[in-house]
C-alpha cells in the first residue's frame, strides 16, 4: 500500500505579508490588550472606593513614567480598535472592497489611530 502525497495547506511563509493581515492582528491584540487596560480601570475605580489613601497609591504608580507609557499605550490600543471596527463596520455594507482601497482604509486606520491618540494625550497634558 502507497503513501499519496497529500496537500498542503497554505501557510505564513507561502502568503505575501499585507497592511490588511498586519491590521487584522492588530485588531485582535488590541482587543486583548484592552482587557487589560479594563482592569486597571476597575483597580482605580476599587481604589477611588476605598479612600483616599488607596487612590493615593494607585494614582503614583499610574503617575509614574512606566504609569504613564501603559496609560498611553492603553489610549492607544482603545482607539485603534475603535478604528478597526469603524473599517469593518464600512466594509460591512460593500464600501472600500478594492485591494488599493482595502490598503489604504488599513493605513488610515494606523494613522489615524496615531493622531487621534496623540489629540487625546496632548489635551490631557494640556488640561493637567
Amino acid at each position: 500500500m502507497s503513501v499519496r502525497a497529500r496537500p498542503t495547506s497554505p501557510h505564513l511563509q507561502i502568503y505575501r505579508w499585507t497592511v490588511t493581515m498586519a491590521m487584522s492582528i492588530i485588531h485582535r491584540a488590541t482587543g486583548i490588550a484592552n482587557y487589560g487596560g479594563m482592569a486597571l480601570l476597575a483597580i482605580w475605580l476599587v481604589a477611588a472606593a476605598i479612600g483616599q489613601d488607596a487612590l493615593t497609591s494607585v494614582n503614583y504608580i499610574y503617575g509614574s513614567w512606566f504609569g504613564q507609557l501603559v496609560l498611553f499605550g492603553f489610549t492607544w490600543s482603545l482607539v485603534h480598535h475603535m478604528c478597526g471596527g469603524l473599517r469593518h463596520f464600512v466594509w460591512d455594507f460593500a464600501v472600500m472592497m478594492e485591494p488599493g482601497q482595502r490598503d489604504k482604509m488599513a493605513w488610515a486606520t494606523l494613522g489615524a489611530s496615531v493622531a487621534i491618540t496623540l489629540l487625546i494625550w496632548t489635551v490631557f497634558v494640556w488640561m493637567a
